[in-house]
């Protein structure tokens, strides 16, 4: 994982009410993502840090501490299921 993650390209991303599905269509594959790992994702742009990310989340969520760990978690995931480089 990057030192500021970035989303691949090519995912179709749809929405479904309590997520989104994201479709891999390189690997043919469908993932399930609740709101808040949709919110990560789309914060992997290149341009933040995972710290950056964390410090968003705590914001849309009105968190009293930043989100750190479970962020990190879910950037791990979301690389090690290579929806972000």
């Amino acid at each position: 994982m990057g030192t500021k993650p970035e989303r691949i390209e090519g995912l179709e991303i749809t929405s479904v009410d309590d997520g989104c599905l994201i479709y891999q269509p390189e690997k043919n594959r469908v993932h399930y993502l609740n709101h808040t790992a949709v919110l990560i994702l789309e914060l992997c742009t290149g341009q933040y840090s995972p710290a950056e990310i964390a410090a968003m989340v705590q914001r849309t969520y009105a968190l009293p501490d930043m989100p750190t760990r479970e962020v990190h978690e879910i950037l791990t995931r979301l690389h090690d299921e290579g929806l972000t480089q």
